[in-house]
Formats: structure tokens, C-alpha cells, sequence
């Protein structure tokens, strides 16, 4: 029933499934046995230690048909066997490099001007991402809330629960947990039986497909401030560089304000009045003199008028 390790690659691989997450009394028998259920087995195969000559934890199972492979997946898949929740998927050489890891993350209580480029800039820092974040949106485009980041191993997707539940994103508190799986029967992602799937996929150099994050979601525009990034400007002597906020050849962010020459008023005293022509000010025109101070000529005092002694 079980054939040598190398008879895997001579196996129609369209009809194979690759089974995860085995308990150690499960035998190529029982294994047969119970992918029966799923439709007609040729073959097999589940790789031994060579010291101890147990087997791995996994095996391939394939089966007459196509037809038959794809259904596995869907009755088998989450199974427990001697306790063990097993995993079935296409073991296609094209589908095994698509090995869904399960460390997703639900991003909880978020602001509603929290967008995917803040997600991306707050959680790429603890581990590269599978997947572009997602912010869920009701029709108007508007966000709910929530998001959810995707990341390809266990360790970083730690990091980030460790690190980032109860910090503050735009004065908000949020929440970092695992996601609720899409079977609907109530489990969150990170259970024991996903991170041996995803340690020994990693041993067998099975790597989870990354796809590529959308350039214009994570674009700096011109002449805008990037968001959740405090405003910096340069002081005296400093020069921008490009990029950088409020920096001369960055292009974005406001210039400083100007810089007064005058001391600040003494605290208590009303404020100093603007210096410099008042606003509605309008110079006179040219030729005109201002009329000279004093009385006009020929005017004086009365007789007998004389100043006081």
C-alpha cells in the first residue's frame, strides 16, 4: 500500500492530497481507511524518519481521479484522528506553494480614518505580509471598524499581538487577536494544529504564496501629510532631504511660519500691537504735503492776550 518516498513524484499529482497534522499511531492503513470516505485510493504514502522510522507527521494520498482529490479537501479537511485535527489539501506541485499558514489577525476598534497604508506602515514592522491589509468597508466605501492582516509565519504574527493590542491609533484603543476561521464553527486561527502544519511545511520547504501588495495603496502622494506620522519641522541650519516631512525637496507638508524678530510680551501685559501699516492703510498721492503745524498766517491771539506769567 505505502510505496518508496520517491514513488510520490511519479503520482498523478492532480489527484493527490497532502494530509498534516497526524498523529503518531496513524498508519498508512488507517489512513487508507479513512480517506475511503472520500472516494476510491490508489495509493499511500507517508515519509518515515530514517533514525526511528516513524513517520513525519504527514502524507500524500492520491487517489483514481481528480474529481475525487478535490472532494477530499472538502469532507476530510479538520478531521480528528486520536485527537489530532488533520489537514487535507491539494498536494498539486502548483498548490502546494498556496499552503494557507492561518496566521491572520483581526484588527479591532479601529478609527474610522485608519486606512489599509496604516495598517500596512503599523503591522509590516513585526514580519512581511501574504497579503495587502484589508479595512472592511460598508457600500459607501466607508470603514467598519475593523481590518485584518495576514502574515506568513507564526512568529511575527506573535510579535504583533505581543506588541501592538491596547496601543492607540488615532486616539483609539484597539484590539490585536487572531481571526475567527472561516468554517464558521467559532475557532480562531493560531491553535496548536496550524502551527505544526505550518512548522512542518516550513521543514519541507513549503512556503505560503505572497501576493503582491498594490503599489497605489501604499504611494505617498504630493502635498499630503502621511497619516498616523507626527509633523516634523527643520530648525534652524537644518536641511530638508527628500521625503522627508517638510523637508525641501519632499514636496509635502506645510512650510514653518514665519519667524518674529521682536521678543515675546511680559506675562500679564495686553498683547503688542501688530507693527508695521495698518491694513486699510492707503499712501497720499504723489505731490502732497502734509499742511504745516501751527496756526495759519496772519492769526493770533486776541489783544491783550498774552501767555501766562
Amino acid at each position: 500500500m505505502s510505496a518508496p518516498s520517491a514513488r510520490h513524484w511519479e503520482q498523478n499529482k492532480e489527484a493527490t492530497v497532502y494530509v498534516g497534522n497526524l498523529h503518531e499511531r496513524v498508519t498508512p492503513r488507517i489512513l487508507h481507511e479513512l480517506m475511503l470516505n472520500a472516494g476510491r485510493v490508489r495509493n499511500v504514502n507517508m515519509p518515515v524518519d530514517r533514525v526511528n522510522s516513524q513517520h513525519q507527521g504527514f502524507g500524500f494520498v492520491e487517489f483514481h481521479t481528480e474529481e475525487e482529490a478535490d472532494y477530499a479537501p472538502k469532507i476530510m479537511n479538520n478531521v480528528a484522528l486520536y485527537g489530532n485535527r488533520i489537514r487535507v489539501n491539494k498536494a498539486s506541485a502548483d498548490k502546494q506553494k498556496n499552503v494557507e499558514i492561518g496566521a491572520e489577525l483581526f484588527i479591532g476598534n479601529l478609527d474610522g480614518m485608519v486606512d489599509e497604508k496604516t495598517l500596512y506602515d503599523t503591522f509590516g514592522q513585526f514580519g512581511p505580509l501574504i497579503n495587502a491589509p484589508k479595512v472592511a468597508r460598508d457600500e459607501n466605501n466607508m470603514s467598519k471598524g475593523y481590518g485584518f492582516i495576514s502574515y506568513g509565519d507564526f512568529e511575527s504574527s506573535d510579535a504583533a499581538i505581543a506588541n501592538m493590542h491596547g496601543q492607540y491609533i488615532m486616539n483609539k484603543q484597539i484590539s490585536v487577536q487572531y481571526a475567527y476561521k472561516k468554517d464558521g464553527k467559532g475557532e480562531r486561527h493560531g491553535d496548536e494544529a496550524e502551527r505544526m502544519l505550518a512548522k512542518q511545511a516550513k521543514a519541507h520547504g513549503v512556503a505560503p504564496a505572497v501576493q503582491p501588495l498594490p503599489a497605489h495603496l501604499f504611494a505617498i502622494p504630493a502635498n499630503a501629510v502621511p497619516q498616523g506620522q507626527a509633523m516634523i519641522q527643520n530648525g534652524p541650519g537644518m536641511s530638508g532631504a527628500p521625503g522627508a516631512p517638510n523637508g525641501q525637496g519632499g514636496g509635502y507638508g506645510r512650510p514653518p511660519p514665519p519667524q518674529s524678530n521682536l521678543p515675546p510680551p511680559p506675562s500679564g501685559l495686553p498683547a503688542r500691537p501688530p507693527s508695521g501699516a495698518p491694513v486699510n492703510f492707503f499712501p497720499p498721492p504723489p505731490g502732497f504735503a502734509p499742511p504745516p503745524s501751527g496756526p495759519p498766517p496772519g492769526f493770533g491771539p486776541p489783544p491783550g492776550y498774552g501767555p501766562p506769567r
